[in-house]
C-alpha cells in the first residue's frame, strides 16, 4: 500500500493552537488541538495504518485553515462547507454526517441524534462514534449534549466545549471577545 502524504498546519485560535491535516485534494482529515497531538497521531495510525501516511508541514494556508479562522470570526457556515474525509467506519461516517447538519448555536442529545439516524436505541453507539470524531469543530461533536442538557465529555475538554457553544450562540463573555480582538 502506498504512503499517503497529508499536510499539517498549526493555527492559533481563541481556544488554543489547533492542528489541521489535509490531503492533496484539500479535504480535511483531522482538526484537533495541539495539546492533543499524541491522540491525533494515534487516530491517524488507527485509521490509515502504521506507516501508511507521511505528515509534512504545509507550505501555504489551506482552505481548511481559512474556514477555521472564519469560524472564529463568527462565520459559522465556513466550516460547514469544508469537504472532509475522516476515514471512519460506515456507522461513524453516518453519525459524523448527521453532526454536520446540527446548526451552529443549536444542540442535540445523543438520543435525539440516534433517533434522527433511525436507530433510537443506539445512543451509546452514537456516543462512541461522536467521541471518535477526528475533525473537531468542522464535524461539530461539541453540539451534542446529555439528555438532561448537561455538557458531557468532549475530546478537546469541557472548557472548550462550553466556549464553542457560547461562541456559536453569541454569548462569549466580553473579556474573551476583547482578547480575540487583541490577538488579531
Amino acid at each position: 500500500m502506498p504512503v499517503q502524504t497529508f499536510h499539517l498546519e498549526r493555527a492559533a485560535t481563541p481556544t488554543g493552537a489547533m492542528l489541521i491535516v489535509t490531503d492533496d485534494e484539500q479535504r480535511l482529515r483531522v482538526a484537533d488541538w495541539e495539546d492533543h497531538e499524541d491522540r491525533m497521531q494515534r487516530l491517524l495510525r488507527r485509521r490509515y495504518g502504521e506507516n501508511a501516511i507521511a505528515l509534512v508541514e504545509s507550505q501555504g494556508v489551506s482552505p481548511a485553515r481559512r474556514a477555521l479562522e472564519a469560524y472564529f470570526e463568527g462565520e459559522f457556515g465556513a466550516v460547514a462547507a469544508m469537504p472532509v474525509a475522516a476515514n471512519g467506519t460506515p456507522f461513524q461516517s453516518e453519525v459524523w454526517a448527521a453532526l454536520r447538519l446540527i446548526p451552529a448555536g443549536s444542540t442535540l442529545s445523543y438520543g435525539a441524534l440516534a433517533a434522527q439516524l433511525g436507530r433510537p436505541k443506539a445512543m451509546r453507539a452514537v456516543g462512541l462514534a461522536n467521541g471518535a470524531n477526528p475533525i473537531a469543530i468542522f464535524v461539530p461533536c461539541h453540539r451534542v449534549i446529555g439528555a438532561d442538557a448537561s455538557l458531557t465529555g468532549y475530546g478537546g475538554g469541557l472548557d472548550r466545549k462550553r466556549w464553542l457553544l457560547s461562541h456559536e450562540s453569541g454569548s462569549v463573555p466580553l473579556f474573551d471577545r476583547v482578547q480575540q480582538e487583541i490577538a488579531k
